[in-house]
């Protein structure tokens, strides 16, 4: 030795260690050094934090005086408190040597190990100097050895709670439990080492529960949620708290038969954990990893959509978790569509078709070729363009679909499971297609891609009679237009054998027997046998007495009675008939659970049923059609939106002057005028791409505009229910649109209030025009 310890102080630098795990396998809040001066005395190094790579740096210099003894001492301990620490944590690993010995090592850094840790040696990086008389020594600052009893019962609940983990000991476990237990019963609220005291005993208590060694796993969940009341935003560790909280709903979400409770709190609880995890710390891996995030993450995936406001949310929140480059973002994507779907579905609001679609769109566009994923993937995003179409009448999503479907099946050959699903998608869409645009090629291909379907669904096959209420669909869809009377005996036989498989009770089961009544209407049409009118007519008058009146399939029920009376009166010429049919016209228009598309081709063969009839209904149908195409024009934030949608309403451009000249025959000159003049404003808006009355609502007072639009969105497809037999739901729905009119009706109020605004949504009136005619 070349440097005689006469000198009696030696600097020591704490550099770092490597390697470090916790013999309790806990997330510690950092690691500390602590050298054993003498009996009474201690000193302890700055808590570093663990990095993910188990590395600790401190950077600390201590200047220890070698009077006491000449015996080096070091412990490397786990500290599960970064702000306040509760004793002394938990030991990894001492080391003994003579300060001789350490000092032989030379002026240089050097290492030390300590014993393994799972099978892992941590070590430490120092570097120890004498100090020569003549240098200046500022004495370390030293920690007393004697520690108060709430710091002596969590150090021995640490040294028995490591040796459970490592043992599986049950006794040890329970005298863990029994000093944590006891330093938190000497922690009342408020003091300052409670919220560390209620973490040790719901920790040690949460191990046993993965173990099966303990039950309560209630006492755990509370205990580390009073720990984080304890600890709010701001407290160095509030995202410990979060993570122990994560981890016990975790472990509960899988051993309690996976209650999507506890997934979908852990993935809120995530959210706020993620931003508060510096990059390269421990528990940043940790929380981010399979055992954390990453396990919520792939759970709530797996878990079914909802669409209530709060399992959308809970969507949102699990698509924050994933960012750019996560590999369950496409999946998060897809489960938000999803829920998006659903409430459009109970709701009706075209922004959450729209922001489906999107969704959709992206999770086809994260998904590569090959993935197994991405069938379905391109699959929803085809249905979606086609429930949008149905909704908005854009005829470019139609297409969309269509290729899309197209690219599915071609990834789907003969022989692929999904093969009869996807042929079976692409007729429906198809048949569509014919009945917008006429192509015969199209219902022609629709039909063949049925029956192949069919083909593959043998009896006993559970979507069955899903395969035949289509191809029966597409068959009746060619007859009504092309007159084979072939392919309507044929519906008919296979609207009774899809039936005959579907169950009171089924989403479907009233639609099919809206389905077999048109068929039968159809039928009576070219027989004139009255029992198929009569059975065409108690097939939805009977069932849909049973049905609230905002049930979705009421609007089914309207349309094919109407359809039933209207054929009736064709053949019979009774004008009760007529005067049913025209009836049931004004509910289907008016019934809220159909796109505005739906209702407005409703209200066009109102329209054609008057004027063939001399009804006197038909200025009604045209005030009704004028009224719907302002409605869903109005929901279109451009005028090329608005041309396009137009666009798919051909047949309408002759409805003003029809309307007109129907006004006069009727000897309404004022409504014909007036009538007149809104269709022909309409048009002319279109045409020459002028601002509508909402852009210059928009203009003038954009608050009150969005609201304006917001109400219109939910109510124009506001569905009243979902298809099922609770009538709680469906009395619900009944009131959320009852609600939803009245606010409506209180804005368009209000906006006719404003100067300048008072005939908002309203024809000129007759009035106004006959002043506008004097003035040229």
């Amino acid at each position: 030795m070349s440097v005689s310890l006469e000198s009696r102080y030696i600097k020591l630098e704490v550099i770092g260690a490597q390697n470090v795990r916790v013999p309790s396998l806990r997330i510690p809040a950092g690691i500390h050094i602590s050298i054993i001066v003498d009996s009474t005395r201690r000193w302890k190094s700055a808590i570093g934090v663990l990095s993910s790579e188990e590395s600790v740096a401190w950077g600390n210099t201590v200047t220890l005086s070698l009077d006491v003894s000449p015996e080096f001492s070091m412990e490397l301990r786990a500290s599960f408190e970064f702000d306040r620490m509760l004793g002394n944590g938990e030991v990894v690993g001492k080391f003994e040597t003579s300060w001789s010995a350490l000092l032989d090592r030379g002026n240089e850094p050097f290492d030390i190990s300590f014993p393994p840790v799972h099978g892992i040696r941590p070590s430490l990086t120092l570097k120890a100097t004498v100090l020569q008389p003549s240098d200046n020594q500022d004495s370390a600052l030293l920690d007393s050895i004697a520690e108060c009893e709430i710091a002596r019962e969590t150090d021995a609940g640490h040294e028995r709670f490591a040796a459970y983990v490592t043992s599986g000991i049950v006794s040890q476990l329970r005298d863990a439990l029994h000093h944590f237990q006891s330093a938190m019963d000497q922690c009342p609220v408020g003091h300052p080492d409670r919220a560390g005291a209620l973490t040790n005993l719901a920790w040690t208590r949460l191990e046993g529960y993965t173990r099966n060694d303990f039950q309560d796993i209630d006492s755990v969940t509370f205990l580390f949620r009073e720990a984080l009341a304890s600890r709010p935003q701001g407290h160095p560790d509030h995202p410990l708290s979060i993570y122990h909280l994560v981890k016990a709903l975790i472990w509960r979400f899988s051993k309690e038969n996976f209650n999507a409770v506890y997934i979908h709190e852990s993935a809120q609880l995530c959210c706020k954990l993620l931003p508060l995890c510096p990059e390269g710390t421990y528990l940043r891996s940790i929380a981010a990893g399979k055992t954390g995030i990453d396990y919520v993450i792939g759970q709530c995936n797996r878990l079914e959509a909802e669409g209530s406001d709060e399992g959308i949310h809970i969507r949102r929140v699990v698509l924050e978790l994933c960012p750019l480059g996560n590999k369950h973002r496409p999946k998060a994507f897809e489960r938000l569509g999803r829920a998006l779907s659903l409430r459009f579905e109970h709701h009706g609001s075209t922004d959450d078709l729209d922001e489906c679609t999107q969704c959709c769109r992206e999770a086809v566009s994260l998904c590569s070729e090959g993935d197994s994923e991405r069938n379905a993937y391109l699959n929803n995003l085809a249905f979606s363009l086609s429930d949008r179409f149905k909704h908005q009448g854009n005829y470019h999503d139609l297409n969309d679909a269509i290729f899309l479907y197209e690219e599915v099946l071609r990834l789907c050959p003969v022989g692929h499971k999904s093969r009869d699903f996807q042929l079976d998608s692409l007729g429906t869409a198809l048949s569509t297609r014919f009945n917008h645009g006429g192509d015969v090629n199209d219902i022609n291909r629709a039909i063949s891609l049925h029956r192949e379907a069919l083909t593959l669904c043998s009896p006993g096959d559970p979507y069955r009679d899903y395969r035949l209420n289509n191809l029966a669909v597409a068959l009746k869809i060619r007859y009504d237009k092309l007159d084979i009377s072939e392919d309507l005996n044929e519906a008919i036989d296979l609207f009774r054998d899809s039936l005959q498989l579907t169950q009171h009770g089924h989403p479907y089961h009233y639609h099919r027997l809206c389905s077999l009544s048109s068929a039968l209407s159809s039928r009576f049409t070219q027989t004139q046998k009255n029992e198929d009118v009569e059975e065409a007519i108690r097939l939805c008058q009977d069932p849909s007495e049973a049905l609230s009146s905002l049930h979705p399939d009421r609007f089914s029920s309207y349309m094919r009675l109407q359809e039933a009376y209207l054929s009736r009166y064709k053949v019979q010429r009774k004008s009760a008939d007529l005067t049913l049919a025209v009836e049931n016209f004004r509910l289907a228009s008016r019934h809220p659970t159909q796109g505005s598309p739906d209702r407005i081709l409703t209200t066009w063969n109102w329209i054609v049923t008057g004027e063939l009839y001399g009804h006197g209904s038909a200025l009604e149908a045209y005030s009704t059609f004028f009224e719907l195409l302002d409605a869903h024009l109005a929901m279109l934030s451009s005028t090329t939106q608005r041309r396009e949608a137009a666009a798919a309403f051909h047949y309408a451009k002759s409805l003003p002057v029809d309307a007109g000249s129907c006004g006069i025959c009727l000897h309404n000159l004022r409504k014909a005028v007036e009538l007149l003049e809104q269709g022909r404003g309409q048009q002319w808006s279109l045409a020459s791409r002028l601002r509508t009355p909402l852009e210059n609502l928009q203009s003038t007072n954009s608050h009150i505009a969005h609201r304006f639009l917001k109400l219109s969105r939910h109510l124009a497809d506001a569905q009243g229910s979902t298809s099922t037999s609770d009538r709680a739901v469906t009395d619900q729905a009944a009131t959320r649109y009852r609600r939803l009119q009245e606010q409506w009706g209180a804005v368009v109020a209000e906006i006719r209030n404003i100067k300048g605004f008072s005939r908002f949504l309203l024809p000129p009136s007759y009035e106004d025009l006959q002043a506008a005619a004097r003035h040229g």
